[in-house]
């Protein structure tokens, strides 16, 4: 009975280890192929396509446990959402945009448990519910306007302070936002997605925090999207 308690303990460490290490060859991957500023080096990636392969198999073998956090899961989700994305430019490159493909949030991707999923029900069947509008800023859609893909893996013990660097990021990136005292011009992602982030007074409310400026009653505008693809040159 002892020794049976002891290897369950030793699998049930292996595991939470296993769970904690998957995003490792993710992290990899980016630094070697997403400059600073966000540009992905597809072409250079392409040659390296396998490994990203081999990490969207282990998502779908090792998902979340029930137990785990929910900055582990939001991790997971996100991270997946990204290395999907990547993995549908790769498989139709070259290419101008992802909107060049023919349903590219709405076709099956990624499995787990014989359930299969989209890059549309993980956005907005998963990632959308958890109450987190700062999703919005990690996940990347392959285009200019989007969030930049970050050179590093989204991980539990780290998330809060990478969804509060990407937020703000975003935010005061001028090709994406334009803020002042009196006038904000705003990502259309702000509209899109309006209900994540609330009433006008709670969006400034949501800017002013992780962007650190203050306004005066601004008139909001939202700029035009620039859906070409986030390469780099």
């Amino acid at each position: 009975m002892k020794s049976f308690y002891l290897l369950f303990i030793l699998c049930c460490s292996l595991s939470l280890s296993a769970q904690k290490n998957k995003h490792s060859l993710w992290n990899q991957m980016l630094q070697q192929f997403v400059h600073e500023q966000g540009q992905v080096d597809y072409k250079s990636w392409l040659t390296e396509k396998k490994q990203l392969d081999a990490y969207i198999q282990t998502l779908e073998k090792m998902p979340p446990l029930e137990m785990a956090s929910k900055e582990a899961k939001l991790a997971y989700w996100i991270n997946a959402y990204n290395a999907l994305t990547v993995q549908l430019i790769l498989e139709n490159y070259p290419l101008k945009s992802i909107r060049d493909l023919d349903d590219p949030w709405d076709t099956d991707c990624f499995k787990i448990k014989g359930q299969s999923y989209t890059l549309g029900d993980i956005e907005h069947k998963i990632l959308r519910k958890m109450d987190e509008a700062r999703i919005h800023f990690a996940i990347n859609c392959a285009s200019a306007s989007c969030p930049k893909l970050r050179n590093e893996a989204y991980q539990e013990k780290k998330l809060e302070s990478q969804l509060t660097e990407a937020s703000r990021d975003f935010l005061m990136d001028s090709t994406k936002n334009k803020l002042s005292k009196d006038q904000v011009q705003l990502s259309r992602i702000f509209l899109w997605f309006g209900n994540d982030f609330g009433s006008k007074a709670e969006r400034l409310e949501f800017i002013s925090r992780y962007s650190g400026m203050d306004f005066n009653q601004p008139k909001i505008d939202y700029l035009t999207y620039d859906w070409s693809l986030n390469q780099a040159h």
